[in-house]
This record gives C-alpha cells, sequence and structure tokens, in this order.
C-alpha cells in the first residue's frame, strides 16, 4: 500500500478512532515574532540524519477540502508552520472545528455557514483562496478577499476564476471597489459539471477546480492540469470506490464525477521542497547527510542536477537519501550548471533561490533562468551582500562560482520570501563569519524548526529575538 497522498476524500463516512489528546490548534507555531532572527557562523560540516516535514502546499489544499466533507477528517504528517496556522484559522473562521494533537489535524467542517471569508485572514497567505472552490460549490455562492502571499511577482487568479464560471457560476473580481471576488451559482443552486483547459498548468487553479467539481451536478473535464498536485496518486491509497470519483491521475487531463463526500483520513506526503533544500545544504557545506522520509521521483530533476555537479546520492531505502559532497568522496570540487525553472516535472521554481546560493560556490559560472513567476530574483541582492558575484537581467542571472569572483563572507541580510530566506540560511552555513538573517518570520512559512534541525546536523545557528532598546 502506498504510504503517502495528496489528495483524498471518501465517498462514505470516515469514522474518528484517535484517543489521543486534543488540543484546540495553536497560533503560535514556532514563537516567531518580526524582531527574531537567525545567527548562522560559518564555514559549517553538516552530518547526521534530518527527518523532513509534511508538504506545506498539499496541507493547504487538504484543509481547504475538508470543506467539500460532511463528518470529520483526520490529516496525518500536518507540518508546524505559520502558513498552515493562517489556514486553520480561515477554516475555524467560516465554523469549522479544527483540533491538533501529535502531529494530526482533524477538522469537522459541519459547523460552516459562512460564505464569506475575513479579509485580514486571506491576506496572510496565498493558499487560502484554495476556499473558494468548496464554499461556492457547497453554498452556490462565496465572497473572498483576493489571496497574500510573498511578493515573487504577478500570481494572477484568472484561471481559478474561469475555470469556476466553467462549472455554471457567475464571478465579478470587484478589484476597485473592494478587492474581492464574489461568485455565486447561476442556476441559484450549485455548480455543474463543465469542460475546462488551463492555459498554464497551475497548481492553485487546479487544486481548486477540482474541489469545486468534486461536489459538482455531473462530470468535469479539466486539460492541461498541474500534475504536481496528483503525481502521488496510486489506486491503492484510496477506497475502492474511489475511481468513480476521479480518472486520469498523472496525466494532464481530468474527468471528475460530482458526489456528496464525506471526511476522509490521509497522510500528508513529505515536503518535497524542504527535502531538496537539506539535499542542497549537504552540497553547499561539503557534507554528507541523509534524510527521510522523501519520495525520491518528486525529487528526481534536483537528483539529475546535483550529480551532474558531482555529488553522490544514493537510495539506502524507501524514503532515505543519502546526499554527499565530501570532497574526499566526490574527488573534484563540484562543478556549476544551469537551470530554467518550469511546471513540474520541470524544475521547481521553489528551489531556484537555493540552487542560485549553490552555484556561487561551485566552480565556472552559471546561467539561472526563471520562467514561472517575474519578480523571484530580489534574493540575488542579498546573497551579494554576503560577496556573491551575481549578474541579474530582468528573469535571469549569471552566477559566477568560487573561481570566478564569488567568496561567501558572513553579513547582515533580510529574508524578503519564504524560498529566498531559505537561500540565505544555506549560503550562511556555506560562508565564513557570521551571518544574521532578518525577517525570518518568511522562511517560517513552509519550514517547521528548521534551526532546529539544522543544529541536529552540526550547523552552528540560533534564533535570537533582540532586546528592546529603552530610549
Amino acid at each position: 500500500m502506498a504510504l503517502f497522498c495528496n489528495f483524498t476524500i471518501f465517498q462514505k463516512p470516515f469514522v474518528p478512532s484517535c484517543s489521543s489528546q486534543k488540543t484546540q490548534f495553536s497560533n503560535t507555531p514556532q514563537n516567531t515574532n518580526q524582531d527574531t532572527i537567525f545567527k548562522i557562523k560559518g564555514p559549517a560540516t553538516l552530518s547526521g540524519h534530518v527527518t523532513i516535514s509534511g508538504s506545506k502546499n498539499s496541507s493547504l489544499a487538504l484543509l481547504a477540502a475538508t470543506l467539500c466533507c460532511s463528518g470529520s477528517s483526520l490529516l496525518h504528517n500536518v507540518p508546524n508552520i505559520s502558513d498552515i496556522q493562517a489556514m486553520a484559522s480561515i477554516l475555524s473562521s467560516l465554523g469549522a472545528k479544527v483540533e491538533s494533537f501529535d502531529g494530526k489535524m482533524m477538522i469537522n467542517s459541519d459547523g460552516v455557514g459562512k460564505v464569506e471569508v475575513d479579509s485580514e485572514e486571506m491576506k496572510k497567505i496565498r493558499g487560502g483562496f484554495f476556499v473558494i472552490g468548496p464554499l461556492l460549490a457547497r453554498f452556490g455562492e462565496v465572497v473572498v478577499a483576493l489571496p497574500g502571499g510573498c511578493d515573487i511577482g504577478k500570481r494572477p487568479v484568472d484561471l481559478h476564476l474561469r475555470g469556476l464560471r466553467a462549472l455554471g457560476s457567475v464571478v465579478e473580481l470587484r478589484q476597485v471597489q473592494d478587492g474581492k471576488v464574489w461568485a455565486h451559482a447561476a442556476n441559484g443552486k450549485g455548480l455543474v459539471g463543465g469542460r475546462f483547459q488551463l492555459d498554464y498548468p497551475s497548481v492553485g487553479a487546479t487544486a481548486t477546480l477540482m474541489m469545486a467539481a468534486s461536489m459538482a451536478d455531473g462530470i468535469t473535464v479539466l486539460l492541461n492540469v498541474a500534475k504536481v498536485m496528483i503525481e502521488g496518486i496510486s489506486t491503492d491509497v484510496f477506497v475502492p470506490d474511489y475511481w468513480a470519483l476521479i480518472k486520469g491521475a498523472g496525466t494532464d487531463t481530468l474527468v471528475i464525477w460530482g458526489k456528496s463526500l464525506y471526511g476522509s483520513e490521509c497522510v500528508i506526503r513529505p515536503d518535497r521542497i524542504e527535502a531538496s533544500t537539506f539535499m542542497i545544504a549537504a552540497a553547499i557545506t561539503r557534507s554528507c547527510i541523509s534524510m527521510s522520509p522523501v519520495i525520491p521521483s518528486s525529487v528526481s530533476c534536483l537528483i539529475d542536477k546535483l550529480s551532474e555537479a558531482g555529488c553522490k546520492i544514493s537510495q539506502l531505502d524507501q524514503h532515505i537519501l543519502r546526499v554527499s559532497a565530501v570532497p574526499a568522496y566526490v574527488g573534484d570540487d563540484l562543478k556549476s550548471f544551469g537551470i530554467k525553472t518550469s511546471p513540474f516535472p520541470g524544475f521547481p521554481t521553489d528551489l531556484q533561490p537555493q540552487i542560485m546560493a549553490l552555484l556561487t560556490t561551485c566552480n565556472g559560472s552559471s546561467l539561472v533562468e526563471e520562467s514561472v513567476f517575474d519578480n523571484r530574483m530580489t534574493h540575488a541582492r542579498e546573497l551579494q551582500k554576503l560577496s556573491a558575484r551575481i549578474q541579474v537581467s530582468k528573469s535571469s542571472a549569471v552566477v559566477f562560482g568560487k573561481d570566478e569572483g564569488s567568496s561567501l563572507c558572513g553579513s547582515p541580510v533580510t529574508a524578503r520570501d519564504l524560498r529566498g530566506g531559505a537561500s540565505l540560511i544555506l549560503a550562511g552555513l556555506a560562508a565564513k563569519g557570521t551571518t544574521v538573517i532578518l525577517k525570518i518570520e518568511h522562511i517560517e512559512r513552509g519550514y517547521e524548526k528548521i534551526d532546529t534541525k539544522l543544529q541536529i546536523l552540526g550547523a552552528d545557528i540560533e534564533r535570537l529575538t533582540p532586546l528592546p532598546v529603552l530610549l
């Protein structure tokens, strides 16, 4: 039986049987405020094993999907990060009962009665926009503010809205009046099956339309969908009649039969971006570490690139990877390589900043091309503060390695977004001297206790809150 899944909805009632002590979900996952910093002393040498948390993006989609279901849903392996806290807060504000215990979350959405999401909650995370599909399908109307999230360029929601129109809804974006999306079912009852082709395989749009279509009356066909949302679907993960609900998993076309849905139990897949970040940590520090759980097929692009650079990567077990860049083991120092981001199964845009940090420590120059977002190069300026030599032109950058002018040295830097912040941690591990990273709340939107995990591996990293200045 497959261990992990991305999207599980049962068509018969799920009865909770967990006897663990339950608590209301906390709003302070890692005791971080806007003044907290990371202080890193480098260069570091890492060793040992690190445990990878559950996927942030899968968790956000599944939390929203619980709005499609009657009864309770139990999610295992949910990461304790601020984005999850924000989504839990959105569900609670709508009337859902959200509890956490032992790394799990139990959600019961039977009490949900609101169709308008609090605007302040929506500003916290982009993933909050997922709820538009379930609420519209369930109640026939919804009012949702435009989402927040990292400032990495234009991230329009037009595909979401056009797809919902194809399912029989009237959608109005009142950007000037109140910055909200107002939508209702054209027939006054609910959504109906339809056919829609995405211009671009958007992850967010795919998830939103899957959830909406799962409750629509009739059959929906979605074309050019994002495969990353359904890459882990396997027939033996789900209840026997699951394939009566969705067909086409693993392809770019989904056929969805709308039905009444009940709560589910699901194990969240390990976060492929967190796993990849630790793989790059081993490479940038020229160390050897292992990690689990990891699904090798989900990080195959990175395995290829690190192998090209000279790293040795081995699969020790079904879900255990070891990455080594120890000079005595890999021979010559790491060589530079180029990347161009693209939708799954291409190279992930969420790894572009971390790879840029690594390339500053390799031999030779590299071309980094960002084709997904139009403003995802702000981390380059921060890496330059650490004495990296990088030339940026629009959405491309030439990165010069250590033999061509880059020599990382510690300095104060600022995390401008989630993955850009992760690149600064990696650079700080490789840099000589002390690196201080400000605005780490961006990093902790997507990494669970990253400082603790690095400490276990031997890194000298501290979480500090500066004392207030008395005037």
